[in-house]
């Protein structure tokens, strides 16, 4: 977890005012969290660090490419994230971070640390179902989708509502017609 020290941001000494931070997140920084849902990431958070007189404000801005598999298919794909996130600091007794978008800590602090904030916005922003693009458009060529193919109820249930009929169905049909 030393590598995360580097995500600290000591407010006191700072003029009262904007402050822009920027990190460079890649595949390291998640191995601190024990996250292995990714094969390998390049993104730019972006932190703007408003400070006011009683508060702080911090908007966290995310755009970058994860290398994540494929859930249908395995197949390892880069895709495209972005996200946003607002967070207010406040200043009380005791520390409390019940509420997800106001942190409230002690007045004695001169420091906060936003990797677990970046860490979040990175993971909440890939989507939950990754599919290959290649897959959505027909493009990608793989055992796997061929046997998707091959054993989907789809195609058995073509071959056989077109070759045989049950009987008792037909019965049933020509009551409809019979008027």
């Amino acid at each position: 977890m030393k590598k995360l020290k580097d995500f600290t941001i000591q407010f006191v000494g700072l003029k009262t005012g904007k402050h822009l931070f920027d990190y460079r997140i890649n595949k390291a920084f998640f191995e601190d969290y024990g996250y292995d849902e990714v094969n390998d990431i390049d993104v730019i958070a972006k932190v703007e660090f408003n400070k006011k007189e009683t508060l702080l404000e911090l908007n966290f801005n995310i755009s970058g490419m994860v290398n994540v598999n494929c859930d249908l298919t395995n197949e390892p794909f880069e895709m495209a994230i972005d996200g946003s996130f607002d967070l207010v600091v406040n200043f009380g007794d005791d520390y409390n971070n019940e509420n997800e978008e106001i942190l409230i800590i002690p007045h004695g602090e001169y420091e906060i640390n936003v990797a677990q904030y970046i860490y979040d916005l990175i993971v909440l922003s890939i989507p939950s179902k990754r599919i290959h693009p290649g897959v959505m458009d027909g493009t990608l060529q793989s055992d796997i989708l061929d046997k998707l193919e091959e054993l989907s109820p789809k195609g058995k249930e073509n071959k056989t509502t077109e070759d045989k009929t049950d009987p008792r169905w037909d019965t049933l049909k020509n009551l409809l017609t019979d008027k």
